[in-house]
């Protein structure tokens, strides 16, 4: 774990599984540090997810108890936004959105982002509904939640890997990642996630 200060906020930089200590893989978000009580969530757009869904919420909502999802939708014709209103009516924890249209993944987020600070949560997770984001890896992203005001789990630091991309994909990542921190003078490795 890499820790850092950028315009007085703390960001940790998680990529090695010994980053952290292990634990059960379950962890309690309902305590932050000091034992305040924090609301958590974690934001997934989607766009023709229908066969990745079911298994990546139920994953991520095994993590803990306490932690809701919200499903963007982009007005999926494979029918992912049905799907993810059955699993809202079968878990009570799943939120889900539906825009219409394809969008944006960017505009996704934002959208995210601004029904969890309308709606009160304390920690905000956003996880690609593609399955490109490990769910296994939140435990320990937010251990780091309840000390740090930014945590980015990255594949640009030591201890990183990105698998099965094909070379085009890790380029123009790796380029565009470099380009928006040099505009943006962010001391961020990876911008794409």
């Amino acid at each position: 774990m890499r820790c850092e200060r950028a315009a007085g906020r703390s960001i940790t930089h998680l990529a090695s599984p010994h980053d952290t200590p292990r634990g059960s893989g379950i962890v309690d978000v309902s305590r932050g540090a000091g034992g305040v009580s924090v609301r958590s969530i974690v934001i997934i757009p989607t766009y023709n997810e229908r066969e990745n869904l079911p298994s990546l919420v139920r994953a991520v909502l095994a993590v803990d108890p306490s932690l809701d999802v919200l499903v963007v939708d982009d007005g999926s014709p494979d029918g992912t936004g049905e799907l993810a209103e059955d699993l809202a009516r079968e878990t009570g924890r799943v939120r889900v959105i539906h825009r219409p249209g394809k969008q944006g993944l960017g505009t996704a987020y934002l959208t995210g982002f601004r029904y969890a600070l309308a709606h009160g949560y304390d920690v905000v997770v956003e996880m690609d509904g593609d399955g490109s984001h490990r769910p296994q890896d939140l435990p320990r992203l937010l251990r780091a939640a309840a000390t740090a005001d930014v945590v980015v789990g990255s594949r640009a630091v030591p201890g990183g890997r990105v698998e099965g991309w094909p070379l085009l994909r890790r380029l123009v990542s790796r380029w565009g990642s470099l380009y928006a921190r040099l505009l943006l003078g962010l001391p961020v490795r990876d911008c794409t996630k």
